[in-house]
């Protein structure tokens, strides 16, 4: 007979593996857009509307997805949502004008969902001091970012773009049915049936909700926008081609996947709030470089004109972002942990929409990064309007969390005084 310790570590697994294939997904078009681009002679704006369409449905779609979970069951949510995208995503290779893109890559987006699906499905498998690390783990996925600049430039380059959303649809089918072959169900894991929408939705007045949102933005939000658009960066910024652009790139995306489980370990082990409180200070310093834009720097001097580069080069450049999506990686784990420890009973409805203010995040940024270039010309711009977000972002930290339990502590100091 099957135990319940193997049902649980199956499901984190298998759910794992169907995850990176959606993100995979979900992130096509960081790779294909660029050659779509050149196609259709996109603008800036128009490129970043273009990757971050399927970004905008994989985000709205959160919230009803992870109720659902709550009522149905992770298992058979996650498996209808696969099947829904098979496809679109093969569509995708038919399309030819911008709207036909935009159109296919909406329906696509649903494959961003399985996010709020796949983690309350495999947090409800395991006791509350190991749901940091079973959602890390599950969290991994993320790599299908960089999974797809690793594959998708090579099969650009040798069958062109439109071979990679057919080779991806067949991808989709067969995770599709593999999950569903090596997961279980577990019926005391729904909410009652007796709970209503209403009920579900009254998390939505819950201001510490709203901060969770918040921070995700960031450490969710801001990877994805960064994965979808440092591919074209790289290109733009040092000349690189598509395949080794994407591989530096990837720079970015692998650690922003693959090292989420240590941040679930980190957090359950020394809490989510001093974890995400480090994650956003290193982001913030990263973020102070990397929004440096290349600058040549003349100083008049008695001799004559004396001129400095300043600049990050591609190295040193790299190099932060990969500090970023350590930093990142850790952060998406840190939130989710607010959310098992502070809403264990409904878990699927907060992380919809803590989800969804991510995904949102992920999908409103490119378009603003697209548009800020086309305005200022600097393409650093980016990195300094996610340097104002995080330290937005810190300063509601300090007020509503940090500040609080300083003065906590104070008062109790006095008090211990005032007993001795």
């Amino acid at each position: 007979m099957t135990t319940q310790t193997y049902k649980a570590w199956s499901v984190v697994v298998m759910s794992t593996l169907a995850f990176t294939v959606c993100f995979m997904i979900w992130m096509m078009f960081a790779v294909i857009g660029i050659p779509i681009k050149n196609d259709l002679g996109l603008n800036e704006t128009q490129f970043g509307i273009l990757v971050a369409m399927p970004v905008l449905t994989g985000s709205l779609i959160r919230l009803p997805l992870g109720m659902w979970t709550d009522k149905f069951g992770g298992r058979v949510v996650f498996f209808i949502l696969m099947l829904s995208t098979v496809v679109p995503i093969w569509m995708i290779s038919w399309a030819t004008t911008f709207v036909e893109f935009l159109v296919t890559g909406l329906f696509v987006g649903v494959a961003g969902g399985s996010f709020t699906v796949g983690i309350a499905y495999c947090a409800r498998w395991f006791p509350r001091n190991q749901q940091g690390l079973a959602m890390g783990i599950f969290g991994v996925g993320n790599t299908g970012a960089a999974v797809t600049k690793l594959v998708a430039p090579t099969i650009v380059v040798a069958w062109g773009w439109a071979m990679v959303p057919k080779v991806y649809a067949v991808l989709m089918l067969v995770a599709a049915i593999l999950f569903w072959f090596f997961t279980y169900t577990d019926h005391n894991h729904k909410v009652g049936k007796s709970v209503t929408v209403r009920e579900q939705l009254a998390a939505l007045k819950d201001p510490k909700v709203w901060r969770y949102s918040q921070y995700y933005s960031i450490v969710f939000g801001g990877y994805v926008a960064l994965s979808l658009w440092m591919t074209k960066y790289y290109i733009t910024e040092y000349g690189f081609d598509i395949k080794v652009a994407a591989l530096f790139a990837a720079a970015f995306s692998i650690p922003g996947g693959v090292l989420r489980a240590i941040g679930g370990w980190f957090s359950d082990k020394f809490g989510a709030h001093t974890v995400t409180w480090w994650v956003l200070w290193i982001s913030l310093v990263c973020l102070f470089f990397l929004s440096y834009p290349q600058t040549d720097l003349t100083i008049h001097t008695v001799t004559g004109p004396l001129t400095f580069h300043i600049g990050l080069n591609t190295v040193v450049f790299t190099v932060i972002l990969f500090t970023m999506g350590v930093a990142f990686a850790i952060g998406k784990a840190s939130v989710f942990k607010y959310i098992s420890d502070d809403y264990p009973h409904n878990i699927g409805v907060i992380s919809g929409i803590v989800g969804l203010a991510g995904g949102l995040g992920g999908f409103i940024l490119p378009i603003i990064f697209g548009v800020l270039v086309d305005l200022t010309g600097v393409r650093s711009s980016s990195f300094m309007l996610m340097f104002g977000i995080v330290w937005t972002s810190l300063m509601w930290m300090y007020w509503t969390e940090v500040r609080p339990l300083d003065v906590s502590a104070k008062h109790k100091r006095v008090q211990a005084d005032v007993i001795e």
